[in-house]
């Protein structure tokens, strides 16, 4: 029996889907694949496949640079250090300093500086005994040739004689009064043969004790006046 479409027909069974049905399919179908197809090509769009005008800015993408924190100025390094003021003391040229002469006999203490080619003042004490109690400058101490270094003796000046100076060089006799520990005074200056002295000679004296010295041209023996007539 038929309800006017041949087309249409009824079969035992299950039944199928139905010619509508099949147009849906059939037109859903189509729909996906033209969804397919402009999605596609939108996506090459997107991709690049569109390279646009040639004019078209571009915008770089930059990175900022991270904060820092700002580095403290510091003074530039010194080229030349600090000045020091130290106490130390400057040895002059040729390491000249005093010796040790602290509980030495005065008499070789006194030779040691002449070695150096320094001066000396003996100071005696009221004491007793021939050593160095002090110096100064102290031992130790950086000096220069010629500088008179100062002899404290424990005990008092010891007795001498002066020597007989008489006719000898003004030079010399002042160099055996100083050997002797005795120091010459000068009347009539430093040059020429010593004629008198005082003390005399063979005198008794003490260490420190000046002797004044007469120097000059002997006295001439030849009478005034022109000589006899034989």
């Amino acid at each position: 029996m038929t309800d006017g479409y041949p087309e249409r027909q009824t079969s035992p069974g299950p039944a199928g889907p139905g010619p509508d049905r099949a147009r849906l399919l059939l037109g859903g179908g189509l729909a996906v694949a033209l969804l397919a197809v402009i999605g596609a090509s939108g996506g090459w769009i997107i991709a690049g496949g569109d390279p646009g005008p040639a004019d078209r800015p571009v915008a770089a993408a930059t990175t900022a640079p991270a904060p820092t924190e700002a580095t403290p100025a510091t003074d530039a390094p010194r080229t030349t250090p600090p000045v020091t003021r130290t106490t130390a003391r400057t040895t002059p040229a040729g390491g000249l300093t005093v010796p040790a002469l602290v509980g030495v006999d005065f008499e070789d203490a006194r030779r040691q500086l002449h070695e150096r080619k320094l001066g000396w003042r003996l100071v005696f004490g009221a004491g007793a005994g021939r050593n160095v109690e002090r110096t100064s400058p102290e031992p130790g101490t950086p000096v220069r040739r010629g500088v008179t270094v100062t002899l404290w003796v424990a005990g008092p000046a010891p007795a001498v004689a002066v020597p007989d100076l008489v006719g000898d060089d003004c030079a010399a006799a002042a160099d055996d009064l100083v050997e002797a520990g005795l120091y010459p005074r000068y009347r009539t200056g430093r040059r020429g043969t010593v004629t008198a002295q005082d003390p005399a000679a063979r005198a008794p004296a003490r260490w420190n004790d000046p002797v004044a010295l007469v120097c000059g041209d002997p006295p001439s023996t030849t009478p005034d006046g022109p000589p006899p007539t034989p």
